[in-house]
């Protein structure tokens, strides 16, 4: 990604970030089910029983929440590691591995205030089940109202630590794996001709789908205790996520952390490749009728 103002990375980020909603969220919504339920032999059964239960739209539960939220989330995320490079820049030099994944991490601290309530709400709306009982929540408004209603403001951004924890070091993997692979992809272009816009874009494409395992794969562990935390009736985990920690390495072993890798993994290629793919569409859309932006 060449270098660019923070507000093109707001303004391409938001983009960015719709089109990975609406590829990845019926993935994420698996992910969820499996973490905090044990009914589910693994991703395909949750998968099948979901639409058996609820339909294709049951995949869809909680979407309400991140397609309000993506744009700002992913707006804020991408203008966090413009400024973050901004910061980190020195005499105008490439910067270092390290200073892009310092960058990353950077962003990580600017998404949470927005990302923790609506992780929140997306993740208590995804666990509702079928329709054949009674919902607590009718959706994305009605949740924040009565989590509102029944423990204030600390109850809507519960998690919000988790949450921290999850996307800081997160956050620099995937912006450190996309910068070093695109970087590769341009350097191994023969030299004697320009790189192609379809070599290009594919670099963009494959270059997002590494960045999307690498920001999983850090923050897997994390993300789990999150949405057991999120998820549980209020005075589960008084200590918040420490009691999750002891509870889940007691009950169900170090591999419970990684509850839901595969549909994570089944949607961090395809979503992320989509979030970058429609970053840098915005930004070469953004270059032609705002250069000086």
């Amino acid at each position: 990604m060449s270098e660019q103002s923070p507000l093109k990375y707001f303004i391409s980020g938001g983009f960015g970030g719709i089109c990975t909603v609406i590829v990845g969220h019926p993935f994420d919504t698996i992910k969820v089910r499996l973490q905090t339920n044990d009914k589910y032999k693994g991703m395909l059964d949750c998968g099948k029983k979901t639409i058996q239960k609820e339909g294709v739209r049951g995949l869809y539960k909680g979407m309400s929440a991140p397609i309000a939220g993506v744009a700002p989330i992913f707006a804020i995320s991408f203008f966090g590691f413009g400024v973050g490079k901004k910061l980190l820049q020195q005499d105008n030099q490439p910067l270092s591995n390290t200073r892009l994944f310092l960058a990353g991490a950077f962003s990580g601290i600017f998404t949470t205030s927005v990302m923790a309530p609506g992780e929140r709400i997306k993740c208590l709306l995804q666990v509702q089940q079928g329709s054949g009982g009674e919902q607590k929540y009718k959706g994305m408004i009605d949740c924040a109202r009565q989590l509102y209603k029944e423990g204030g403001i600390r109850s809507v951004y519960k998690g919000s630590l988790a949450t921290l924890l999850r996307d800081v070091p997160a956050s620099g993997m995937y912006f450190l794996t996309y910068e070093f692979i695109k970087k590769k992809v341009a350097e191994s272009a023969p030299k004697d001709k320009p790189q192609s816009k379809t070599r290009e874009m594919t670099g963009t494409i494959f270059a997002g789908g590494m960045a999307g395992i690498a920001n999983w794969s850090i923050g897997m562990p994390q993300d789990v205790l999150k949405s057991r935390l999120q998820t549980a009736p209020e005075g589960t985990y008084p200590r918040g996520i420490r009691d999750v920690f002891k509870t889940l390495m007691k009950n169900e072993g170090p591999l419970a952390l990684y509850k839901g890798f595969v549909p994570v993994m089944c949607r961090a290629v395809p979503a992320n490749a989509a979030c970058f793919l429609g970053l840098e569409l915005c930004m070469m859309l953004l270059n032609r009728i705002a250069p000086n932006l």
